[in-house]
């Protein structure tokens, strides 16, 4: 399947079906897989929770929950509380129901834009530019030793590229482990001008690279066989405009892990350096019992 194909199924993902008020159901891309991939469930929701809410009053802030692992091979229903609508913010809570059970929970804050009020961010890392930094799908493969990554992987929609090294490059050699993790990404394609799709399609991605940097720390991957994990809870803010279109960086890093948990947060830039997201999220984080 061609990038323009993945691309246009991405975003049928996250063209969710309204059965009822206040009720959307979602689909799965993939039934072969053991359970359906976090930053889908968590962009899905917000898509869910979004259309409930006027187009002046974008999303400034998620927190979810992953309770259990997702069902690729049942519909997802999103079920949305509106938990509040003032003159300035707007509050939704959105449930996701499979089998008759909640595998996770979104809380979303939509806020009208202001002009007043202070203005300060952090400073983008100096980094090299994207164009000039390898696909992270060409370098996976590479380390795998095959010719080429399943097609699912190859074409993927999100352009991926990682600056430092890739936890299975970490693994193999010590000397490359670290508790950060810079990534250029962006979709590959032009998107329509959607303030909520862009938002969505970066939660989607959020979840991509995240966890990767704790295992970076400890010289392991999700490949050797040694790891496994999954997302607990992730939350972000969104500070400022941006396309999903355009290359962002993800500046991300591990502070910590104990007790088969581990915690990552980023921080996602325009090119031109503006701090436009912030992201955390704790992750369970353990060897593979054996």
């Amino acid at each position: 399947m061609s990038k323009e194909e993945e691309l246009k199924k991405l975003l049928g993902l996250l063209d969710l079906e309204q059965i009822e008020v206040n009720i959307f159901r979602g689909r799965s891309p993939d039934e072969t897989v053991q359970r359906v991939f976090g930053g889908q469930v968590a962009g899905q929701a917000l898509v869910a929770a979004g259309r409930t809410v006027p187009p002046d009053r974008p999303v400034h802030s998620l927190h979810a929950y992953f309770i259990r692992p997702g069902d690729p091979a049942v519909p997802l229903i999103y079920t949305v509380e509106r938990v509040r609508d003032g003159r300035s913010f707007a509050t939704r809570r959105v449930s996701a129901v499979q089998h008759g059970k909640t595998i996770f929970t979104l809380s979303a804050s939509f806020h009208r834009p202001e002009e007043e009020g202070y203005d300060h961010a952090d400073a983008m890392p100096a980094v090299p530019a994207p164009e000039t930094v390898r696909p992270t799908a060409e370098r996976l493969a590479e380390a795998l030793g095959i010719a080429k990554l399943p097609g699912h992987m190859r074409d993927s929609p999100i352009d991926v590229r990682s600056i430092g090294p890739l936890s299975i490059e970490a693994e193999r050699d010590p000397s490359l482990r670290t508790r950060g993790n810079l990534v250029w990404l962006r979709v590959d394609g032009n998107l329509p001008d959607d303030p909520l799709l862009h938002v969505c399609l970066m939660t989607y991605a959020s979840d991509l690279t995240l966890l990767d940097t704790v295992l970076l720390e400890h010289g392991t991957s999700w490949y050797s066989g040694r790891t496994t994990g999954a997302s607990l809870d992730h939350a972000m803010w969104f500070h400022r405009p941006f396309r999903a279109d355009q290359w962002l960086l993800y500046a991300q890093e591990s502070p910590s892990a104990h007790g088969a948990r581990g915690l990552a947060r980023g921080e996602v830039f325009t090119a031109g350096g503006d701090l436009v997201v912030s992201v955390v999220q704790e992750g369970l984080v353990r060897p593979t019992r054996r």
